[in-house]
């Protein structure tokens, strides 16, 4: 992949969202990641690698959660996605967990914050404040072809406010064969 790494991708809009977006995604998934080796940094150096993945539902619809296994990636790896969906502000929050970090603040000990966001015209836009290597990032997760049978998710973090945007991970998804 060595496509300019830096683009402008307009602001999400404040749009109400609904508990069942997230419905196409239940199940078990193939995960091809293509990740930027080093963000950031002006790279365009991509490495791919193969994981699984699976997602349920959690009680009561209030939002589901995914377990993500690379199969080479960093042995020993493994990683999940919380989603939870605010019935009062029609928004979701989605929060990442690893068992590097557990996706706690190593001071509080509290859930680092989430990426915030919703569904409009197909498109899920979810963004929120993090750090990286030190340095406040804004962050952007996209999910894109939810109803072809083939989601594919990105990441993006921008070091502007969200001027401008650099892609760094990629994950498309298949149901195994």
């Amino acid at each position: 992949m060595t496509t300019p790494h830096l683009i402008t991708i307009p602001s999400p809009a404040a749009v109400p969202s609904a508990a069942n977006d997230f419905d196409f995604l239940m199940g078990p998934w193939r995960i091809r990641n293509k990740r930027l080796v080093r963000r950031l940094a002006g790279c365009n150096d991509w490495e791919v690698f193969d994981a699984t993945g699976s997602v349920h539902p959690l009680p009561a619809g209030i939002g589901n959660y995914d377990s993500f296994t690379p199969q080479a990636w960093k042995p020993g790896f493994v990683g999940m996605a919380l989603r939870v969906f605010s019935p009062a502000s029609q928004r979701w929050s989605i929060y990442w967990l690893d068992n590097l970090t557990g996706g706690l603040d190593p001071t509080t000990g509290q859930l680092l914050p989430p990426v915030v966001g919703g569904f409009q015209d197909g498109v899920g836009i979810f963004e929120g404040e993090d750090l990286f290597e030190g340095r406040p990032v804004r962050v952007r997760f996209e999910w894109s072809q939810m109803h072809t049978g083939a989601p594919r998710w990105q990441q993006a973090f921008s070091e502007d406010g969200g001027a401008t945007w650099e892609v760094n991970w990629v994950m498309e998804m298949a149901r195994p064969v």
